[in-house]
């Protein structure tokens, strides 16, 4: 049997992170008046003075930082991840550096402050989103902002981006001393030519010195590889894992990684946004954590500050299949079989849970090499009918259920 190989990046910070498995992302602000993406809807489909002029009228009476938490434990998800700034610049939290802020809306009340305090008293670890491109800020708009040329200072400077910096360090003052500890900052952004790879290292050493533990993604540097998002090799790039993009990622033992993907269609709310069925939820959250990740599945609060029910319907169903098969998923590592047609698997201790998405076929054959299969058996129900040889397990399919989107199958080895 193929031995589950051991994370190259060995670290215990990362330890409960990759325990849990699932978190919820939540893409929120101002544009959820507009129904639009937010930041890339930003002088293309929103022209940019409106665009940056919604915040006076955002008045999201309806939020509820403990009813989202809430909502994000009975989806089971063990994290939460808010995008304090987004591209647009805006900032959710009651920042001294700019008053493009939370404070400055009708509304008025600190989300990051009430999020990170609800999220402490349920138990859930409160992690934040940063851009770190902005094409807001006037000392970083000197290369452009998305929809409209950059432009010069009032007083006739150009735009600096060492004073972006430290406009950017002491954002990350304020989160981590403010709202923290936080158990990731989850940047992005990094893309754009104002970002440079010694920017990405420095940032890394300088948030890790606020706060050692905290977990940082492969964003914060130039190493990300698209939307497949594998951290290159050509040098040593800054992060604590891969952040693979609206996809699942590969199967991946040797490295940390993360599929971002959203609920929808679409980051930020739309209005009658095309929803993931129940199906596909279970799928990219099985094949996801088969290959060794975690999900980061994103929701997008309505402009009056409520996830919309349908989405938390679907949050709900998630929440309920893995109140009944969360075992093989929480605190498991993928493989040690890579995935196939026939499915995925994840294993724990003494145990291999074989994750049967396709159940069309009657048999299953798997290598194996030394280890001897003690039982094998549904999750849910009774014994599977097995043979092993020396190099092979034949394992009998015919008695699963074809309507089932996983039909898992616990293989315990003597120990």
């Amino acid at each position: 049997m193929p031995a589950i190989e051991v994370c190259a990046q060995d670290d215990s910070r990362l330890d409960w992170w990759q325990d849990a498995r699932f978190g919820m992302f939540i893409h929120w602000g101002p544009v959820s008046l507009k129904g639009t993406e937010i930041g890339w809807s930003r002088g293309e489909q929103v022209p940019v003075e409106e665009y940056d002029n919604l915040y006076k009228e955002f008045n999201p009476t309806e939020f509820s930082a403990e009813k989202w938490v809430q909502i994000a434990k009975a989806a089971g998800m063990k994290y939460i991840v808010l995008t304090a700034k987004h591209h647009d610049g805006f900032c959710l939290w009651d920042t001294k550096t700019t008053d493009y802020n939370i404070m400055n809306t009708p509304f008025g009340r600190d989300v990051v402050k009430e999020l990170a305090e609800e999220c402490k008293k349920q138990g859930i670890v409160f992690c934040t989103y940063y851009s770190i491109l902005d094409w807001y800020h006037p000392d970083y708009n000197d290369f452009g902002a998305h929809g409209g040329a950059g432009f010069k200072l009032q007083d006739g400077s150009k735009p600096n981006m060492d004073r972006y910096n430290e406009y950017l360090k002491t954002h990350m003052q304020e989160l981590i001393q403010n709202f923290g500890p936080l158990g990731i900052m989850w940047y992005d952004g990094e893309w754009e030519a104002p970002w440079t790879h010694e920017m990405g290292l420095e940032l890394y050493d300088y948030v890790r010195g606020l706060q050692d533990d905290i977990i940082i993604n492969n964003r914060v540097d130039k190493g990300r590889k698209g939307m497949e998002g594998i951290t290159l090799t050509d040098k040593a790039y800054a992060g604590d894992y891969d952040t693979p993009e609206q996809e699942v990622g590969k199967y991946q033992t040797d490295r940390p990684w993360e599929t971002c993907m959203t609920i929808a269609q679409q980051w930020a709310w739309k209005p009658n946004d095309k929803l993931k069925s129940f199906e596909e939820c279970i799928r990219i959250l099985v094949e996801t954590v088969g290959g060794d990740g975690n999900l980061l599945l994103n929701v997008g609060p309505m402009p009056n500050g409520q996830i919309e029910a349908r989405q938390m319907e679907r949050l709900r169903q998630i929440g309920d299949w893995l109140d009944n098969n969360g075992e093989s998923i929480y605190g498991t590592r993928g493989g040690p079989y890579q995935p196939a047609k026939w499915g995925v698997s994840t294993s724990r201790g003494n145990k291999i849970y074989l994750h049967v998405l396709d159940a069309n076929n009657s048999k299953l054959e798997l290598d194996v090499h030394d280890e001897m299969i003690a039982k094998c058996y549904l999750l849910h129900g009774g014994a599977i009918d097995f043979k092993q040889s020396k190099t092979k397990v034949k394992i009998d399919l015919s008695s699963l259920d074809k309507t089932q989107v996983d039909n898992i199958i616990v293989m315990e080895l003597y120990e």
